[in-house]
């Protein structure tokens, strides 16, 4: 009786972009050189930062950013929230044949775009959904908020009737995030980020459901000003408002990072791969600091990685902390290269890339993995119990071409 009642997944789906949003490499160079804001340090510093990122020629970014120079009005924010999250959600519906009425929990996520009344508001408006939904709006939680909100979404549904259903949506609007100075530091988001959403439909019915919610891990480090401030929204010394990415971040994404596999670690690996990453952990703490921790085999534990593809160096440093294979971090490279940075929505498109690829079987644990502004990392764990290809999804069009070799594509 005092046991809380399991969760599961019972299916999500992604922004399918369309061809008119499309921006290639070559056409994203000769745009911000058409651009008066940026001088030719800026221009160089974008050109050679996008031909290393990782990304394809067939990333999109809003109708809005199209024009020279960008718009980014509030108005051109609202329609890309409409057309991204409408979009992932009607799928959504049509995939499991849910009614908007059923929904008993709804919530979303955006980290800069925050209109009035709210975007949870805007999906009740648009879907009718219930009067007595219990609809939550998260903001400024970066680009791990998506597993954020599985959290919340768990923890509602553990206390709600047997059966209940939440919808979450996750997002990034960018119409409103293009930064027009000079700062390199906060330059990088434009090159990176990309248009994009899901929406993921969870029950404590297992009935139908493709996934069962195994474990979910937050590690948020932010009481370290080095670590609160290395993702940070600004203004620069013109008064530009961007995100001001510190040259710390990467030391302080692999230290939470290892604290959260710690604490995923200990939930899901077996008892000896326990003992020999625990036995590591103490003799660097009372030994010597500088002694190689032991990298546990998560393969005893897991089938399928999905990192937040935030960056080609944000892959290849958890590859190297996870001691994982080339293969294990495809998911992330290949939705790098074809969809860029979509934020919090990343993990469930790496998600549709193993769907597609029909990887995914029967008993099968996945473990996603977001990282956020603050800083955090979180981890959370599905289980497979029904599998099915996505043929469907945002990979339909294109998936018979990957994988890539992106060290050939990006030189």
């Amino acid at each position: 009786m005092c046991r809380r009642c399991s969760v599961y997944l019972v299916d999500y789906a992604c922004f399918h972009h369309s061809s008119d949003c499309r921006v290639s490499i070559a056409s994203f160079v000769e745009h911000i050189h058409l651009i008066p804001s940026f001088n030719d340090k800026s221009v160089q510093f974008m050109a050679r930062l996008l031909e290393q990122s990782g990304l394809g020629d067939e990333t999109c970014m809003p109708v809005a950013s199209h024009y020279i120079p960008p718009q980014h009005t509030y108005k051109d924010a609202l329609e890309e929230a409409e057309q991204v999250i409408f979009s992932s959600i009607n799928d959504l519906f049509d995939k499991t044949g849910i009614e908007p009425k059923a929904i008993d929990i709804l919530i979303i996520n955006c980290n800069t775009f925050n209109p009035t009344p709210s975007l949870a508001d805007m999906i009740v408006s648009k879907y009718k959904l219930r009067g007595d939904i219990h609809n939550i709006n998260i903001s400024g939680m970066g680009c791990s908020a998506g597993l954020i909100s599985v959290e919340v979404a768990r923890n509602l549904l553990q206390v709600a009737p047997k059966g209940a259903h939440a919808l979450v949506a996750s997002t990034e609007i960018i119409s409103l995030k293009y930064y027009s100075g000079k700062n390199h530091t906060m330059l990088l988001p434009n090159v990176l980020f990309r248009m994009g959403a899901a929406a993921a439909l969870l029950s404590t019915s297992r009935s139908k459901s493709r996934f069962k919610l195994k474990n979910i891990v937050r590690t948020l480090n932010a009481a370290p000003d080095k670590s609160y401030r290395c993702i940070f929204q600004e203004e620069d010394s013109e008064g530009e408002q961007g995100v001001n990415l510190s040259k710390d971040i990467v030391a302080v994404a692999a230290g939470t990072l290892r604290d959260n596999i710690a604490e995923i670690g200990y939930l899901t690996l077996p008892l000896l791969e326990q003992i020999k990453f625990g036995l590591s952990l103490l003799a660097r703490k009372s030994l010597n600091r500088n002694i190689k921790p032991y990298v546990p085999d998560f393969h005893r534990t897991f089938k399928h990685f999905c990192i937040h593809a935030g960056g080609r160096a944000v892959i290849d440093a958890v590859q190297r902390s996870l001691g994982l294979t080339d293969e294990d971090v495809e998911p992330s490279r290949m939705t790098l290269h074809r969809f860029g940075n979509t934020s919090s929505s990343s993990v469930w498109y790496e998600l549709g890339y193993i769907d597609a690829k029909s990887r995914m079987q029967k008993g099968d644990q996945v473990w996603m993995i977001g990282f956020g502004s603050g800083f955090k990392c979180n981890s959370v764990v599905l289980e497979c119990i029904q599998s099915a290809s996505n043929t469907d999804g945002p990979w339909a069009d294109c998936i018979h071409r990957y994988p890539l070799d992106i060290t050939k594509v990006t030189k």
